[in-house]
């Protein structure tokens, strides 16, 4: 299924001109538009799904298998030290059009991203509540 009014749909489609650097049954790969870096891309699902939680299980494997064959390629054609691999859900977590898409980030020495977060210190007994939230 796909959405009239999702920018993401249209572009994965062909309706709307990108960069495409890998496109197959299922999936476009696109150069971003507002780059962290240089080769910064997205793997777009070519069906609508708004995020993780609404993408299936099969299509979540394809999409990480996708990402290793990409950043595999784009490492040894660009050149970069690292990568990140990036992918939101909500507006919390920061997701911004709500299409699943994932962010393949190269990385370079003198990039000038600081791309992380604070870590926390819990305690022990801190983190056995957790996981016993968790796994029940």
């Amino acid at each position: 299924m796909r959405e009239a009014n999702c920018i993401f749909c249209r572009i994965a489609n062909g309706e709307v001109p990108s960069k495409t650097l890998h496109e197959d049954d299922n999936f476009r790969v696109i150069l971003d538009l507002g780059p962290a870096t240089r080769g910064h891309a997205l793997i777009l699902p070519k069906e609508h799904y708004a995020d993780l939680y609404d993408l299936p299980e099969e299509l979540a494997g394809e999409a990480m298998k996708l990402a290793k064959k990409m950043v595999t390629k784009m490492t040894d054609r660009l050149g970069c030290e690292g990568f990140n691999l990036i992918q939101n859900n909500g507006d919390m977590a920061g997701q911004t059009v709500f299409h699943f898409h994932m962010h393949m980030i190269p990385r370079y020495q003198a990039d000038g991203q600081k791309i992380g977060w604070k870590p926390g210190e819990p305690t022990q007994d801190e983190l056995e509540v957790i996981k016993n939230t968790i796994v029940g």
